[in-house]
Order: C-alpha cells, then structure tokens, then sequence
C-alpha cells in the first residue's frame, strides 16, 4: 500500500505565499510523477501542477510564475512553493502520486491525499 502524507497549505492575505508538501511511503517499485490537483468549492478538481521522476515540470496556466513544485527523488517528497497567491487559488489541494502503473500518465494516478486547505483572503 502507498500512502501519501500533506502538510503545509493555511490561510494567507492576497499577495501571500504558502507551501505545501507531501511524502510518499510504501510499496513503490515504479515513480513516474507526483504533483498536486486542486478543488474549490463548487468547482471540479483541476490540475494544478507536477514533476515527473526526472524533474520535468509542468503547470496550468493560472499558476506559472506564482508556484513553483521541486522534489527530493530519494525520499519521494514533492514541495509546492505558492507565491502572489490570489483568492482564485483558495481550494483544498489534493497530492496525488502517478506509481507503479504500466505507463506513466499522472492524469491517471492511483494515489491520493487527504487534501489541504488553502485558503487566500483579501
């Protein structure tokens, strides 16, 4: 079993930063990606960002220049450093995890977080 565990998120004025992490742990043979998804209330998940095994990244438009997502490989842990947040990203962000599937596709991923809540006033 693969458990993936959230810290960080809160709450942050308009122009804020924030960051999240999470930590992956358990039977992982194959790590094609990790990165985030996104739910605001009344909205379907988006998402947000991820880097794959190798580094490469990748963002929605609404995020690049403001978030940035880095990873220790060796300790399956990625960190998203959220800049100039706006009230626009107040959601729960969800860590998902794109391990041990056949291909790689993290649109597809199999593991999950319980969610952050990030929560950006003005």
């Amino acid at each position: 079993q693969v458990e993936l565990v959230e810290s960080g998120g809160g709450s942050v004025q308009v122009g804020g930063s924030l960051e999240l992490s999470c930590a992956a742990s358990g039977a992982i043979w194959r790590h094609c990606a990790m990165g985030w998804y996104r739910q605001a209330p009344g909205e379907e998940r988006e998402l947000v960002s991820y880097i794959d095994y190798n580094g490469a990244t990748h963002y929605v438009d609404s995020v690049k220049g403001r978030f940035t997502i880095s990873q220790d490989v060796t300790q399956k842990t990625i960190y998203m450093q959220m800049n100039r947040l706006k009230t626009e990203d107040t959601a729960v962000y969800y860590c998902a995890a794109d391990f041990n599937g056949r291909i790689c596709d993290f649109a597809n991923s199999k593991y999950w977080g319980q969610g952050k809540m990030v929560t950006v006033s003005s």
